[in-house]
């Protein structure tokens, strides 16, 4: 009767330090999808000359659109830029003038990886070559502060990621110990009547990988429904979603959960076969 409850007691211990294991790793990941969206907002203004043709255009936005450092270009045309700027100003400045001041251009948003100072001025230098291209503009303050705040966001999250790993690790090793200790006599038992290691530790070690799998299933479960939570409380949150880290981190979860237990269930049972019988008590 006392062996069950040390499992159960075993799998949700094991199943609430996954499980935070398990939300630190999905904070991390939505991280990573706040820093990439927010970096693809960003706008590369390709400022055209006054002449230039519509066919023209429209080409250099094809070109663009292939090439694998842009996620997004879109034409902005002169009377387009001038409607948008008297909703930023509140008034129409085109009153004051006979003809409209501003460009045609080129809104490019980039892709994440190429937010940086290094390669948007590479991409500058690309973009200057086409003689249709009057200027190319960018606010380069927004980019390197934005690339300095998610760059220390990262830092401190993996530093906790780490520390919490490590954590994890040590209190699923001595959950399980403790599980084990209740089995010490019955070890020691089958090793007097001739059992050998492998016949005596193979029960032990199929229990332990059910409980990883029990234990790293509870925290997946648990985690997909923090994740529903947090999206319905916040729907923009889905933005930032990503399936496919979200899988590899529920594998990871059951992985450390089935490879600690093994690991520990089966030190445990070497070292209660080392010890002497008396030493037991």
């Amino acid at each position: 009767m006392k062996k069950a409850p040390s499992y159960i007691y075993s799998i949700i211990g094991i199943s609430l330090v996954l499980f935070l294991l398990g939300t630190i790793g999905w904070l991390v990941i939505n991280g990573r999808g706040m820093s990439k969206y927010f970096k693809e907002q960003m706008e590369l203004q390709v400022i055209l000359h006054d002449n230039t043709r519509d066919e023209t255009t429209k080409q250099l936005e094809g070109i663009l659109q292939k090439q694998p450092f842009v996620s997004k270009a879109t034409i902005v045309t002169k009377e387009e830029a001038a409607t948008q700027m008297q909703k930023e100003m509140g008034e129409d400045f085109m009153q004051l003038l006979d003809v409209n001041p501003l460009y045609s251009s080129i809104s490019v948003n980039l892709r994440s990886d190429y937010v940086n100072t290094d390669s948007i001025n590479k991409i500058k230098a690309f973009l200057m070559q086409s003689n249709i291209v009057r200027e190319v503009t960018y606010e380069k303050v927004v980019v390197d502060q934005m690339n300095a705040t998610f760059r220390k966001f990262g830092l401190v999250l993996g530093a906790i990621a780490l520390i919490l790993f490590i954590a994890v690790i040590i209190i699923i090793d001595n959950t399980v110990r403790l599980a084990m200790f209740s089995n010490r006599l019955l070890i020691k038992t089958m090793q007097m009547v001739g059992a050998t290691r492998w016949f005596i530790a193979k029960p032990f070690d199929k229990k332990a990988i059910t409980t990883g799998l029990l234990s790293g299933l509870i925290a997946i479960i648990g985690l997909y429904l923090l994740k529903y939570a947090a999206s319905s409380y916040i729907p923009q949150m889905v933005i930032f979603n990503d399936g496919t880290s979200l899988a590899i981190l529920s594998l990871v979860i059951l992985l450390v959960g089935v490879l600690i237990s093994v690991l520990s269930t089966h030190r445990s049972v070497i070292k209660y076969l080392k010890l002497k019988l008396d030493d037991l008590y």
